[in-house]
């Protein structure tokens, strides 16, 4: 560096130096790096809210398609066991299989829930 492009930090003299400026330097210093850093989190935050919309909208869409699917599937059962049941009996039929998947993945779900809020509040886990 040119004798007469010295950095602003360091006077000719140390003897000139102000440690108020010093410090003043340091501050501004400390305050642009903050923007800076600020700037860049927000920059970051903004693609993942990006990112998260497009992963919600593709996520709801699949979950739709796989209630659909489901419901053609509880449909063709229905058709299915018509023939040999009748109607009534087909959809009884159906409808108590699903009730009872129903309740096995709810108890599931609970037993599930009170281990994982076992372990959150660092107790031994129920049986």
């Amino acid at each position: 560096m040119a004798d007469d492009q010295q950095s602003p930090l360091i006077a000719e003299d140390p003897a000139e130096r102000s440690l108020v400026d010093d410090v003043r330097q340091l501050v501004d210093d400390g305050r642009t790096l903050l923007e800076a850093e600020l700037a860049y989190q927000k920059s970051r935050a903004l693609v993942a809210g990006e990112a998260a919309k497009a992963v919600a909208g593709w996520g709801a869409l699949a979950l739709a398609l796989l209630f659909f699917a489901l419901m053609a599937l509880v449909l063709g059962l229905v058709l299915a066991l018509t023939p040999k049941l009748g109607a009534l009996a087909a959809t009884g039929v159906v409808v108590a299989g699903l009730v009872v998947l129903g309740a096995i993945s709810g108890i599931t779900a609970v037993r599930r829930w009170k281990r994982a809020a076992a372990q959150i509040a660092e107790q031994e886990p129920p049986a």
